[in-house]
């Protein structure tokens, strides 16, 4: 199986600004912010609707305040996750990499692009990222989930399962994580794996559709379609008009089917008579009726050649003198 069409990482304005390191402290005297070169109120009424998901808003924020100090890495670094949930990777990208021209050492733009680089599935250059992400800060678990996610994007299976195991470790109540988790799994063909990571999610949610599904499609994939099909019809309680499931399921059912199915009969020989050799025609029964008629025909022919031949010989006379 894949990256999902859109990764949603929780990766909130309070995880990435909310620490009085990453922007000046709105209280900070007006010469301080003069000397900083401005927009940093700007930067925080950004911040403050990044949290509130105006993304759109938090975008132009963010602009003015650049636009009013072009060398904060952070103000780039703000516009550029708003641009990213309002789907903007090129300018997301764009405004990522600034930051990091800014400032080289700056893990959460390195974890901000490598996200762009996921949704483009640029998978080598978002392992590179991340790996970069790591290197400033080697526990940081967002940079350890999403080089999962690009592990996974590149088959690494192994890999994407280690990384998942630990950010599962730093983070147990991401659910997320253990569905990523049980995909690399599968690649690896650790079946039992797989499930016990979908079978944990289901306990935390029985309703989850695609919980469910997925795991219906691991029991399949093991070969043991009597567990897939209630996962299959169970999915399609919550969720009828999943098509999808509706096949899969069909596709199981005949699949348990065929394997339920007895043994064809053994085919009984039957030993056919033997057949009477036929007796050697006589003699008489080879005599077909045409050679009869040509024997006739011969002898006919014969009959006359000798009367032609005798008719005009003149008969023998006595020698005595009457």
């Amino acid at each position: 199986m894949m990256i999902t069409s859109r990764i949603t990482i929780s990766l909130v304005a309070a995880c990435f600004f909310g620490a009085a390191s990453f922007a000046p402290a709105k209280e900070k005297a007006p010469a301080k912010e003069k000397a900083a070169g401005g927009g940093t109120s700007e930067y925080a009424k950004g911040i403050q609707l990044l949290d509130s998901k105006q993304y759109e808003q938090a975008a132009q924020e963010f602009t003015r305040a650049i636009l009013a100090n072009g060398k904060q890495p952070a103000f780039y670094e703000g516009r550029g996750f708003a641009n990213f949930e309002l789907q903007r990777y090129p300018e997301a990208g764009d405004d990522f990499s600034k930051a990091i021209e800014l400032s080289p050492k700056d893990m959460r733009a390195y974890v901000g692009r490598s996200q762009v680089f996921l949704q483009q599935k640029n998978y080598q250059q978002a392992l590179a990222d991340t790996e970069k992400a790591l290197e400033i800060k080697p526990d940081e678990v967002a940079a350890i989930k999403l080089r999962g996610f690009a592990e996974l994007g590149l088959s690494q299976w192994d890999k994407a399962v280690a990384d998942f195991t630990a950010a599962i470790q730093k983070k147990p109540d991401d659910l997320q994580t253990y569905d990523r988790r049980a995909l690399a799994y599968r690649g690896l063909k650790n079946f039992d794996g797989a499930i016990a990571d979908y079978t944990f999610l289901l306990a935390k949610n029985p309703n989850d559709t695609e919980a469910l599904t997925k795991r219906g499609y691991t029991y399949s994939l093991m070969g043991e379609y009597e567990k897939a099909i209630p996962d299959y019809q169970a999915a399609l309680k919550l969720n009828p008009q999943d098509n999808d499931t509706f096949s899969r399921l069909q596709w199981t059912q005949g699949q348990l089917a065929a394997k339920n199915a007895p043994p064809p009969a053994a085919t009984t020989t039957t030993t056919t008579a033997p057949t009477a050799t036929p007796e050697k025609p006589s003699l008489f029964t080879q005599i077909k009726p045409l050679y009869i008629v040509i024997g006739i025909v011969v002898l006919i022919v014969i009959a006359v050649i000798v009367r032609l031949l005798t008719r005009g010989k003149a008969e023998e006379t006595s020698h005595i003198i009457r």
